[in-house]
């Protein structure tokens, strides 16, 4: 199972083009892997990728932020990817925030533009709203940030979640997204992470108003008008209302899943424009 799951990691990998540097940080909860591209004196940009994703996953956008930025994308510890766990499992939201801290000090990094995609996210917006190293914020179809899931999400990923198989990642996947045109090597590794190991996210609750109206950090909210874990207008709408300082864009062409790549030219100018 995971010979299958790391070959079709590399081969995502390998979409990337030349020049992927893969680095090895130890921190305080494991050695995370990180997939470098872009010049090494450029602005750093550390990407965070969906909880069951890895960060093969940004194979379209990352290329092309490395134009102008040393691209620096995490593999989550004790979820898919090359990141090895070797103490207890992340297990709160201030353990989060010591492993990045841990790993910018690893990378040699004081500040950095931090980009996340769905539980990436949520992660990425609980670490700026404690830490002054996040200069610019870039969150995609942030789950559980600023709205709740849709109840009929939660039901229709439980199977997944619960006893996951191939079957069930394609049923699903075509459920959320329409049986819209989904990346082979991408699928091919979401089925293929069907067999790892993965350590139970952490969870808790959404940022409060308070704390997200005292964050000063630019922040940029993508959205994507057909995404089934929330109503897209209503998460704008609160991030707008919020934010001191955030700009707010709804993808029209896409859902939740796939995003990365099926909505890659918009996406990338945008977060190219924003950092």
């Amino acid at each position: 199972m995971h010979e299958a799951f790391f070959e079709a990691y590399e081969g995502l990998l390998d979409l990337w083009g030349d020049g992927v540097e893969r680095v090895d940080v130890p921190t305080p909860y494991g050695t995370t892997r990180v997939n470098c591209v872009g010049p090494q004196d450029a602005p750093p940009l550390l990407l965070l990728p969906g909880g069951g994703d890895t960060s093969a996953g940004w194979f379209l956008n990352a290329p092309t932020w490395a134009r102008t930025h040393r691209v620096l994308a995490a593999d989550l510890v004790g979820d898919a990817g090359r990141s090895l766990p070797d103490r207890g499992r992340v297990g709160s939201v201030a353990e989060l925030n010591e492993w990045l801290d841990t790993l910018l000090d690893g990378l040699g990094i004081e500040r950095t533009a931090l980009a996340g995609y769905s539980y990436g996210a949520w992660i990425a917006l609980h670490y700026a709203l404690s830490s002054d190293r996040v200069s610019r914020l870039a969150l995609i179809e942030p789950t559980n940030c600023f709205a709740g899931y849709r109840p009929e999400y939660l039901l229709r990923a439980l199977p997944m979640l619960v006893a996951p198989t191939p079957a069930r990642v394609r049923s699903f996947l075509r459920w959320e997204t329409g049986d819209a045109y989904l990346h082979p090597a991408w699928l091919r590794l979401q089925e293929a992470a069907t067999g790892f190991m993965k350590a139970r996210p952490v969870t808790g609750p959404r940022p409060t108003s308070a704390a997200l109206r005292a964050l000063r950090t630019p922040v940029l909210v993508l959205l994507a008008a057909r995404s089934r874990p929330h109503d897209a207008r209503r998460v704008a709408e609160t991030a707008a209302a919020l934010l001191p300082h955030v700009e707010t864009t709804i993808l029209s062409g896409s859902s939740h899943h796939g995003l990365l790549h099926r909505e890659a030219p918009e996406l990338n100018e945008a977060i190219g424009k924003f950092i």
